[in-house]
């Protein structure tokens, strides 16, 4: 079987900080930027890898979602509990620190986890939790 991940959805709450914070905080290529209703959907990714990609969504976009379900999701953007993505650098005190230049919310600095990886912890404008992780 060949399966790839091909893009993982993260919500926004502001498309203009969102952008900023991928782009020109981590450095992500903006691949698509779509706008419908209103809404904005801004597709990005590592430069060095074209097939994988992170949707950035406006939250609650789907019609199926109630009312009480798009305040539930509100409050727990708020809080930083909705969402999160997990990403890799073979530079993870270089990244931090570049990413902490920025003035984004740091929720840990680089530590040595007991489970065995050293990683780092962002949240994005939209409170989703960005959590870096150190290659070999």
């Amino acid at each position: 079987m060949d399966i790839t991940i091909h893009a993982s959805f993260l919500p926004h709450d502001d498309a203009d900080a969102a952008l900023a914070f991928y782009r020109d905080t981590l450095g992500f290529e903006v691949r698509k930027d779509v706008g419908y209703g209103g809404m904005r959907w801004i597709t990005v990714g590592p430069v060095d890898q074209p097939g994988t990609s992170i949707v950035l969504t406006p939250p609650a976009a789907d019609p199926g979602v109630t009312d009480d379900e798009r305040r539930t999701i509100a409050e727990m953007m708020a809080k930083g509990t909705y969402a999160g993505i997990l990403l890799a650098t073979r530079d993870l005190d270089g990244v931090f620190d570049r990413v902490q230049a920025t003035g984004a919310e740091v929720v840990q600095e680089p530590t040595e986890q007991p489970y065995g990886v050293r990683d780092c912890a962002f949240r994005d404008p939209a409170g989703n939790m960005v959590r870096i992780q150190e290659l070999d």
